[in-house]
């Protein structure tokens, strides 16, 4: 891929971010529902994660790599890609779980004193931004701070720092799309906006929406 492109992939990915950053003020302010919210964020978000893959591979010596090795590199990069198991959000104030996505299969008795640990290391350090740490089982757990909440996100390997980049923003937008029942704290889970819901579940089975896919029109 030429500088141009490339500069061309990473412009479209800034004018995506402008309409996700606009989603989310629309459900904010009540001009679209959950459904509306759940479909076009996901939409936007695939048109991201497809763009910024194609500008990542294309480097001139990927194709020597796949000649080379025994097994076809992009294979090994999918077998080796991290998917997002489950997530979970918990109230900063109450330390309880707001709403748990996908196989979050993680004891709370385990968790808690995990994210109260974090919580106290993170006071001590000047916008302690998030963290991730692995498990004896080989996934991984990330803590991603917020106002109101902290949002934790369990990979099955090493998620890439595209990936947690992308679990920061989903939250943010998380925070930001919900911000008046949080800030109220009258939290109904059933009513809230979650980014992170079809990354969830769409990273543990791919195959999902395969329809949805080949109607994908960046310029819409």
């Amino acid at each position: 891929m030429s500088d141009t492109s490339a500069q061309q992939g990473q412009e479209f990915i800034a004018q995506v971010h402008q309409k996700m950053s606009k989603l989310v003020q629309e459900f904010a302010s009540g001009v679209i529902n959950r459904t509306q919210f759940h479909k076009l964020y996901d939409r936007y978000q695939r048109q991201i994660m497809t763009v910024a893959q194609l500008i990542a591979e294309s480097d001139p010596a990927v194709w020597r790599d796949a000649i080379t090795d025994s097994e076809d590199t992009l294979l090994i990069k999918q077998r080796l890609t991290a998917k997002a198991v489950g997530m979970s959000v918990y109230d900063n104030d109450s330390g309880m779980p707001i709403e748990t996505l996908g196989e979050f299969a993680i004891e709370a008795e385990l968790i808690i004193p995990m994210l109260s640990s974090y919580r106290s290391a993170a006071a001590e350090i000047f916008r302690a931004g998030m963290r991730s740490t692995e498990m004896e089982n080989g996934q991984w757990l990330c803590f991603v701070p917020g106002t109101y909440t902290t949002l934790i996100a369990l990979f099955s390997l090493e998620p890439s720092d595209n990936q947690l980049k992308m679990v920061e923003r989903m939250h943010r937008d998380f925070e930001e799309a919900n911000q008046g029942p949080l800030k109220a704290g009258h939290v109904d889970p059933k009513t809230l906006a979650y980014p992170f819901y079809s990354f969830v579940q769409k990273r543990a089975a791919p195959q999902a929406d395969d329809s949805d896919k080949s109607k994908s029109d960046p310029k819409s």
